[in-house]
């Protein structure tokens, strides 16, 4: 074997063991249990007139947009992170009533994306104030910095999804969140 396949070889592991890190820390993160004690928690947090705190966030989305067969993108946090990036998390949804896959056109046309399989490298945000459009971040090999290997998404399941941006100016808190095949809407940067 020639050094370089050999190479290819290890960055193709490492990618690969970074790759199933980072989806079992999402999975962890997510919160997608169907634990009823922390929602009676922000329930009972809210019913005495509380703020509900940062951990307990909200029942409700920053957005929710409609898109091909039955698939709703459920926007459930934009934050601004310290490094100069906006991550935005959410769940993709089949309200649909047979299993569908997200259409290949929500990767966007980019070649070097579509060469990674299906994901959310199509995404965009839309500073309408300082008139730029950002798109959803890429590592070193080209891959896009968001859900990647989309599954099959059975009848009224969902799965956690994020996409990393670069971040607007700090002044900037609204942006247009767009996805191809998908309903465009307005969230709220936080952070």
């Amino acid at each position: 074997m020639s050094v370089r396949f050999t190479a290819q070889s290890r960055r193709g592991m490492v990618a690969l063991v970074l790759a199933a890190g980072l989806t079992v820390g999402v999975a962890g993160c997510s919160g997608g249990g169907d634990d009823e004690k922390p929602k009676a928690t922000a329930s009972a947090s809210r019913a005495d007139g509380s703020q509900p705190s940062a951990q307990e966030g909200t029942d409700q989305p920053l957005a929710e947009l409609k898109g091909e067969d039955g698939l709703i993108l459920k926007i459930t946090s934009a934050t601004r992170d310290a490094g100069g990036f906006v991550t935005v998390n959410g769940e993709l949804k089949n309200d649909g009533a047979a299993a569908v896959r997200l259409s290949s056109r929500a990767s966007g046309d980019e070649t070097e994306v579509l060469r990674h399989g299906s994901s959310l490298g199509g995404a965009t945000l839309v500073d309408s104030v300082g008139k730029k459009r950002y798109y959803v971040l890429r590592d070193t090999d080209g891959r896009p910095l968001t859900t990647t290997g989309m599954p099959r998404i059975k009848a009224g399941d969902s799965i956690p999804v994020f996409m990393q941006f670069p971040a607007p100016p700090t002044s900037t808190t609204q942006v247009t969140f767009q996805l191809p095949t998908f309903a465009s809407a307005t969230i709220q940067i936080s952070g």
